[in-house]
């Protein structure tokens, strides 16, 4: 039982880690100021014991570098653990719902795969995997649900991810933590975790404009990627991928990097693909078009329906079904 309040197993498995660390460190301490004062009075005056230059003084070597090995290998295996968590919270289960959180001075901003959107609020199933793609309209903000043990940097112009099971049905703060300005402090949220049927109905009625599938298809073709992105329905010739990269079955698939080296499509590749283009952040390749960069074009909420569109193209998921079909049909 955590004496923090806690909703979620990868809370619970934080405070153990750091119950352990405050327990070990209390040891050390208590070892290092045992013996001090062990020596304080084993050699204090009138103690009887010769503390003259002339004494022969002999050094335990074996002593000195066992403990000093012991207490390197708890802690090094206390890196490790604490290693493991930390590379864990970044590699959701396949099925995870995503969704996008986007933070702006001095709000949050969430859409759903259904085109729900939100603003200083987020919704989220009972035992269901909730992957969230953040990102940053402005400045350097930070996202932390403190009953959750998980935060991390929201960047301007990135996708960071993070992924969490709630345990807990209830209402629970977020933050950010990072100091963004004159209104940092009113930036704040409120988490809210409902059972299957509440958070089924909750979609229901809450309005929404399409879902982020369907926008980002529109914005496609909008802003002339169908032109040369062959993506199933929308390109002069279904067979000619000479132009630009095909969009069928592209995300989570594995392609070259800048380096040579190959890289997943996901969600933080595209949305850098779309931003950020040139030799240096994608692989050279024999295409009869240079795609132009979309900053300053294409908003984060867009850039977030023109991911969930491509993921929709991925062979995972049914021809048909846009992400917010998936996610009613895995019950959510």
């Amino acid at each position: 039982m955590s004496w923090l309040p806690e909703a979620s197993g990868h809370a619970t498995r934080v405070d153990v880690l750091l119950a352990g660390l405050l327990l070990i460190s209390l040891a050390v301490l208590g070892l290092v100021f045992g013996l001090m004062v062990l020596n304080i009075i084993r050699f204090r005056v009138g103690s009887g014991v010769p503390v003259s230059h002339e004494a022969v003084v002999h050094k335990s070597w074996g002593f000195e570098i066992g403990w000093t090995v012991a207490t390197l290998v708890i802690f090094f295996a206390l890196f490790i653990w604490a290693a493991r968590l930390y590379v864990v919270g970044f590699q959701p289960p396949s099925g995870a719902i995503q969704i996008y959180v986007t933070g702006r001075q001095w709000m949050w901003k969430v859409q759903y795969p259904g085109g729900q959107r939100e603003i200083n609020a987020l919704h989220v199933p009972l035992g269901r995997p909730v992957q969230l793609l953040m990102t940053s309209e402005d400045v350097i903000h930070d996202f932390s649900i403190p009953v959750l043990r998980i935060k991390h940097d929201v960047l301007p112009g990135r996708y960071q991810s993070l992924w969490f099971i709630a345990t807990r049905p209830g209402s629970f703060r977020f933050y950010c933590t990072q100091f963004c300005g004159i209104g940092h402090s009113r930036m704040t949220g409120t988490l809210v975790v409902l059972d299957s049927t509440e958070y089924a109905d909750w979609l229901d009625h809450t309005p929404a404009s399409g879902s982020l599938a369907t926008a980002g298809e529109m914005l496609f073709i909008h802003n002339g990627c169908s032109g040369c992105h062959v993506s199933g329905r929308y390109a002069p010739d279904a067979q000619d991928t000479s132009r630009a990269p095909s969009m069928v079955g592209l995300y989570g698939s594995l392609v070259p990097g800048p380096d040579g080296r190959p890289v997943r499509v996901d969600g933080g590749f595209l949305h850098d693909a779309i931003l950020h283009v040139g030799p240096a952040r994608t692989p050279q390749a024999n295409y009869t078009t240079t795609m132009p960069s979309f900053r300053g074009v294409l908003g984060e909420d867009d850039l977030a329906a023109l991911v969930a569109y491509i993921q929709t193209l991925s062979p995972s998921v049914p021809a048909g079904m846009g992400a917010a079909a998936v996610t009613a049909r895995d019950g959510g």
